[in-house]
């Protein structure tokens, strides 16, 4: 049974930190692209950050490029999302997902076959 698990959301205030971290168990890790994507209320599901299964090359949205960072550590099936400069159109549910290495779009949804259940980031003005 795949599972990928968040952890790390919360309230902060505007200009401050978090970093996710999103564990999974019942893949091979090491061989999956990772990506978070996150939701606002009433708004599609947005691209967030992604990093190839070999942790050599990592992609971001737009809105967050230069601000956040994403990194995995295979040896430990864990990916991570440090978020710094955090703005309140950042507040949404943010996901973890899992997709095959070769297959589909880094920023497409649905090149992911594999979800968490998400975390929620509130950033406050």
């Amino acid at each position: 049974q795949v599972q990928l698990v968040e952890s790390g959301g919360g309230l902060v205030q505007a200009g401050g930190s978090l970093r996710l971290s999103c564990a999974a168990s019942g893949i091979t890790f090491s061989v999956y692209k990772m990506g978070w994507f996150r939701q606002a209320p009433g708004k599609e599901r947005e691209f967030v950050a992604a990093i190839r299964w070999n942790g050599r090359s990592t992609y971001y949205g737009d809105s967050v490029k230069g601000r956040f960072t994403i990194s995995r550590e295979n040896a430990k099936n864990t990916v991570y999302l440090q978020m710094n400069s955090l703005k309140p159109e950042d507040t949404a549910v943010y996901y973890c997902a899992a997709g095959a290495r070769y297959y589909g779009n880094n920023d497409s949804p649905t090149a992911y076959g594999y979800w968490g259940q998400g975390t929620q980031v509130t950033v406050s003005s």
